[in-house]
């Protein structure tokens, strides 16, 4: 396979080169690096030519604020049909009755799932950030820790899964206008059902922030959050490999308070060109062959976590059950901020995340890009001993650096 590497291999006509070259070389220098470093950071992957197309397509040049048929701009005649299509696409996908795909990104959507749920001083119980909360979980650097009580519940230092135990006393005791269940870092499924009856029980609504697993969701590889949540909160991207972007799921008791705090609460114009790729993303996704992705991610993400733990790597939770895993790569003498360096000078891109530790920084792992390239087992044991060498012998890593170029050589994101 011959690898992509230059514009006219992804692109119609080099315009870019030829309008911008500077500009055009920055894009051949990033499609030259994701195509030789192991890109394995939970949250990224490899979205199909297909949906690159939409999102280079002439409806980036399409205002159309409001939703269809009831626009506030004209000439949306077809821009309508391109979101009819995506919330019809996302609704089966997912068996809601409900979708709205305007959202820019994952924190969009949870500031309208906030918005649509609660005012301003209402107390939210979620995922400490400690603990693998996202920044709108409550953090004070954020608009969540700053219109919002939020308090925090954790995970079992021992075992790093969630004290549902815990969940249950601090609701009890703060009686929260809503619970989030979701992170950006638990490598276990989510028991929906425990958080939808704690949820019932002190009259909470149930936010399920599903980000990560909801590619896994659509692939049938991880239980639905849409039973029991309330709203979903998404993204489109990671495993679901579609653009960079959110969307939100509910029940049609909800629906317009959703599309409200979408639109014109929270945001203004919707991306149409993104929306469209948001459809052709949904499309792929229900197919036979992303429901086989789905479980391979999960498979790969399983003798990777095995393959650390044989390299002397202390993976949290004994494993995972999703695409991505957590370790603490201290028994091979480093702590995870000098890791992810030594690692990526290797060419292993990953990132740092919270351990159930008090101040322990550990790395974050995932599966989704890689499976994307055609990755299977042997190829994830084979990155285990990679990664276990680099940071045992900081020397070695320039080796490594060199076989990781000859896997991805072998396994390009881009096949021409």
């Amino acid at each position: 396979m011959v690898v992509a590497h230059t514009l006219d291999d992804l692109l119609p006509a080099d315009v870019l080169a030829r309008q911008d070259p500077e500009l055009a070389e920055l894009l051949i220098g990033e499609l030259d690096r994701q195509s030789t470093t192991l890109q394995l950071i939970a949250a990224e992957n490899f979205t199909s030519p297909a949906v690159l197309a939409a999102l280079g397509s002439p409806l980036a040049n399409k205002y159309a604020e409001g939703y269809p048929g009831a626009r506030h701009h004209g000439g949306c005649e077809l821009v309508d049909v391109a979101e009819r299509l995506a919330v019809e696409r996302a609704k089966t996908l997912f068996g809601a009755e409900h979708a709205n795909v305007q959202s820019h990104s994952g924190s969009s959507a949870v500031l309208a799932a906030y918005a649509a749920l609660l005012r301003p001083g209402d107390t939210v119980l979620a995922l400490g950030l400690p603990h693998g909360g996202h920044l709108t979980h409550g953090s004070p650097a954020n608009f969540s820790g700053r219109w919002f009580d939020f308090v925090g519940y954790g995970v079992d230092p021992e075992s790093g899964l969630i004290d549902y135990e815990q969940v249950h006393a601090l609701a009890r005791t703060h009686r929260p206008k809503a619970i989030v269940c979701g992170s950006i870092s638990y490598p276990r499924h989510i028991d929906y059902a425990a958080f939808r009856a704690v949820a019932d029980e002190v009259g909470a609504y149930l936010i399920a922030d599903a980000a990560h697993p909801i590619g896994l969701v659509a692939g049938g590889a991880a239980p639905s959050p849409l039973p029991y949540a309330d709203v979903v909160c998404a993204t489109t991207h990671k495993v679901l490999r579609g653009p960079r972007g959110g969307m939100l799921l509910c029940g049609a008791e909800l629906a317009e308070r959703v599309d409200r705090a979408v639109f014109p609460f929270t945001q203004g114009g919707a991306q149409m060109h993104t929306i469209a790729a948001k459809a052709v993303a949904f499309g792929e996704a229900a197919t036979p062959a992303f429901t086989a992705y789905a479980h391979q991610v999960v498979a790969n993400a399983r003798a990777l976590a095995a393959g650390l733990t044989a390299e002397g790597l202390a993976v949290t939770t004994g494993g995972t059950d999703t695409h991505l895993l957590t370790l603490d790569p201290a028994p091979l003498g480093v702590d995870g901020r000098t890791a992810r360096g030594r690692l990526a000078a290797a060419g292993l891109v990953l990132d740092t995340c919270a351990l159930p530790h008090p101040d322990v920084r550990g790395l974050r792992l995932g599966t989704a890009a890689v499976t994307t390239q055609g990755m299977g087992e042997a190829e994830m044991a084979r990155i285990a001993v990679l990664l276990g060498r680099a940071l045992r012998e900081e020397p070695a890593g320039r080796l490594v650096r060199e076989e990781v170029r000859d896997l991805t050589g072998r396994f390009p994101p881009y096949p021409d």
